[in-house]
């Protein structure tokens, strides 16, 4: 057969976002009501996720980035303090220590949990420590026990990183449900999206004002002609029609979930004990499963992680990678890092694949997947 007419099957992308047609009429809905800014939208989703946390106070926000950087500025956390954060993560994660001026402390992550090393976080603790700044990796939960006991300890801040971990929960209790500070992200690729977006759940009446200052120029309004702005904020407010998005997705969340728990344990049916790739920590079923990213066993490979990527494209199966190690970063090279401290982290970056997980898929959409890597690695062997 030529090659011009060679059968290339559908891309299977490794994410897509599902919105349903009642979700398209709603935000049809605000757009006919001109009211596209922060309005009756926002507040009602606000109330949605506090009531799906537990009750806790939540604010939305355009992004988990903005969301981070004003937990840490709520926190009063700046110039000279230091904030404890896994090497390995989006890099969202330690850029916003960097931006309200303070040391992104960086510690190794699990191997196959990609969690941070509560041991290593421990030993990093120095009187210039004021917070810990930990990622829920994949939406595999911390072991909250064991992070909140050490930030006890220490009289540390906990600002979590639960971008990936809507809907998780550990031993029972949704995450953001407890805790101190935690912030989700609305990304189109995460578990539940308002387009973008994130949110910062939980927070005293005093840090809830300072996050509202920030989200919204610093302005406080006493009278129809009377403003003051108290601080120099920035400006991250949802819009209405983002927040639509948000709760037509929040009202499906659970379903969602509860898809990708289906179709990760046929990851794991279909490859057993016997993968030929190193599968993440399956966690239990508080794990909501935002991605799914084994490891390639490249040592043992004639081809690099890109070749691999390239080679499931050719069979129409998308791969992406969650992540590289942060510390590797030329802007974090630039603080003293280098290669060779945090090795799982170093490890799992070169290794890491995202493969395809989304509710829209099928079981036969996985057994498809599982088919390609198996192929393309076994004839990649050395």
């Amino acid at each position: 057969m030529n090659a011009l007419h060679k059968h290339t099957p559908p891309l299977l992308p490794f994410t897509r976002p599902l919105i349903d047609e009642e979700t398209i009429q709603a935000v049809a809905e605000v757009l006919r009501s001109g009211w596209l800014a922060s309005g009756p939208k926002v507040a009602q989703l606000e109330a949605e996720l506090s009531r799906y946390c537990g009750g806790r106070p939540v604010r939305v926000e355009t992004s988990a980035t903005a969301g981070l950087e004003m937990a840490l500025l709520a926190c009063g956390i700046g110039a000279g303090d230091e904030v404890i954060t896994p090497a390995l993560s989006f890099v969202a994660t330690a850029n916003v220590i960097r931006r309200v001026g303070a040391h992104p402390v960086f510690v190794d992550v699990g191997l196959d949990s990609r969690n941070i090393d509560l041991q290593a976080a421990a030993a990093a603790i120095t009187p210039r420590t004021r917070a810990i700044l930990p990622v829920h990796f994949a939406g595999l939960p911390c072991d909250m026990d064991a992070l909140y006991a050490l930030a006890s300890r220490h009289r540390l801040r906990v600002i979590e990183d639960a971008a990936h971990a809507i809907g998780s929960s550990w031993r029972g209790r949704r995450i953001g449900s407890f805790g101190d500070l935690v912030v989700f992200s609305f990304h189109p690729n995460k578990n539940m999206t308002t387009i973008e977006g994130g949110a910062i759940c939980g927070g005293s009446a005093e840090e809830l004002k300072l996050i509202e200052l920030h989200r919204w120029h610093g302005l406080v309004k006493s009278g129809p002609d009377a403003f003051d702005a108290l601080l120099p904020g920035g400006k991250s407010n949802l819009s209405d029609v983002a927040a639509a998005v948000g709760l037509g997705q929040l009202r499906r969340l659970e379903e969602f979930n509860a898809k990708r728990r289906e179709l990760v344990a046929r990851y794991y049916e279909c490859w057993g004990t016997e993968a030929p790739v190193r599968l993440p920590e399956r966690g239990d079923a508080g794990h909501s499963w935002h991605v799914f990213t084994p490891l390639l066993p490249l040592e043992e490979l004639r081809i690099s992680r890109f070749e691999f990527m390239e080679a499931m494209k050719e069979r129409g199966i998308g791969v992406g990678v969650h992540y590289p190690a942060i510390h590797l970063y030329s802007a974090y090279r630039a603080l003293g890092y280098r290669a060779g401290q945090f090795p799982n982290a170093e490890r799992i970056g070169r290794e890491t694949v995202t493969l395809p997980l989304f509710p829209a898929m099928q079981l036969s959409d996985v057994e498809r997947v599982v088919s390609a890597v198996e192929a393309v690695l076994r004839g990649a062997r050395r």
